[in-house]
Parts: structure tokens; sequence; C-alpha cells
């Protein structure tokens, strides 16, 4: 574990999280207050620093604006991050941005077009909670990982808070990357993480298998990124797995 900042990290967020957070080692939720501690929460926290822009700006000047032949959406938001984004080491501003970045992307409406029965409203609840603490996750331009928290390992952590089968945490995960497969939510996607300063990258393949995402800055060394991720995820996953409270079905 590296850490360099073990400086407790606080946010009240406008929904209340499930309290079952708080299985997992250095999380407590209290209502809508969340309190991390770094030491005991990351695997890995080197950076305390994040770019993000304001979410209200992302609403107004980039959600509907469509791409063209000579403007690409990726184009539109990387314009829009050098316009906009700003470096903050205001942890408790990047999970509040988090989490109407998601609450947008996992909103109900979504529900109808998944295609996915079992997913219900309460399922996207839950991947809003995940996703919007995933968001303290970090990757540098060089592709080197420098925060890794449990929920990297999505259906692994969910698994963990929410007592979920693993065949529907994997079930979810497909829903939380499903933006890649699917063109109208991979737009939406790409305008809406330029509010966390890039785009959401994974390292797995259409089947699940914990490899994770992270928000990573457009230009971030994707060969370096895979090579750093081969060489954690099996040992850290296995220690989020051991703070379940029940067997997975």
């Amino acid at each position: 574990m590296t850490t360099i900042n073990t400086a407790a990290i606080t946010v009240e967020l406008p929904e209340a999280f499930d309290e079952r957070w708080s299985r997992l080692p250095g999380i407590r939720v209290d209502g809508w207050r969340i309190t991390i501690d770094p030491a005991e929460y990351f695997f890995r926290f080197e950076s305390s620093s994040w770019l993000v822009a304001d979410w209200k700006l992302v609403k107004s000047q980039l959600l509907e604006v469509q791409e063209t032949t000579e403007s690409a959406v990726e184009q539109l938001a990387l314009d829009f991050i050098k316009t906009h984004a700003e470096s903050t080491s205001d942890s408790a501003r990047v999970l509040s941005t988090a989490y109407e970045v998601y609450t947008y992307l996992f909103r109900d409406e979504h529900l109808a077009g998944l295609g996915l029965p079992q997913i219900t409203a309460e399922h996207l609840r839950m991947l809003r909670e995940a996703a919007t603490l995933m968001a303290l996750n970090k990757v540098e331009l060089d592709g080197h990982i420098s925060n890794v928290g449990p929920c990297w390992f999505f259906p692994a952590a969910t698994s963990v808070v929410f007592d979920l089968s693993d065949e529907m945490g994997g079930m979810l995960d497909e829903v939380y990357h499903g933006g890649w497969f699917n063109e109208h939510r991979r737009i939406e996607s790409i305008k809406a993480h330029a509010a966390l300063g890039g785009r959401l990258v994974h390292g797995c393949q259409s089947v699940p298998d914990q490899t994770g995402g992270v928000v990573a800055p457009y230009g971030a060394s994707m060969a370096a990124f895979r090579n750093d991720l081969a060489a954690f995820k099996a040992g850290w996953i296995e220690q989020v797995y051991a703070h379940r409270v029940s067997p997975a079905a």
C-alpha cells in the first residue's frame, strides 16, 4: 500500500448511500455523509489531485452538442476538457461531480432499453453508488495507475456490499460497461465523463473479468495501463471478496 495523504475524505451527497458500504475497510456511511480513510480504503493511493469540470457546464454546453463529420464526439469532449477542466485536490468535489455524472448515466429511463428484465431501478442505484466511489481511482498520462480502491473491481465490491451472487454481480457489470456496445450510451458516456476530466476506460472483454474501470485522461498510455493492471488485480480482488458476509449464490 502506497499512500501520500492520510487525511479523511468526507462528502455529503444528495442521496443516502447504502450503509453496507461500511463492510469494506476504511469507509463509513451515515445517511448522506460518506467518510473514507485513505490508508484503510485504498490499495494504492499515490495522488490526491483530480481533473474535474463543472457538471452544470457539461449539461448546458456539451450534452446536447452533436458530433459532425469534422468533429467526433471524442474531440468535442477533449476540447471541452481543455477549456473548462481544472485540477483539484478537493476529493469531496470529485465525489459530488461523479454523483451527478452517474445519476445521469444510470437513470431509470434506460431500463426499458437494456434488454435485461432482471435489472431493476434498485440495481441502477447500486451502479450509481459504486461508480461514484470509483471516481477516486486515477490513471496518470504515462499509464501508471496511481489510485486503486475496491470499486475498481466492480463485481467484487458490489457483491460484498449488496449481497449479490456472482451471476448478478456480473450482470451489473454488463450494464456498467454496456456503453461500449450501445452507441447511444457510449456517446452519452463520453460527454458526461468530461466532467471527470477524461473518458471511462475498461480493461476487460465483454464478459466481466474484474479488470475494472477508471476515468483516464485523453492521451494516457493504454499499454502501460494494461500491464500495471495485470500485475496487481488478482490479489486485490481476493482481498475484496474476503469481506463478504454471506456465501455467494
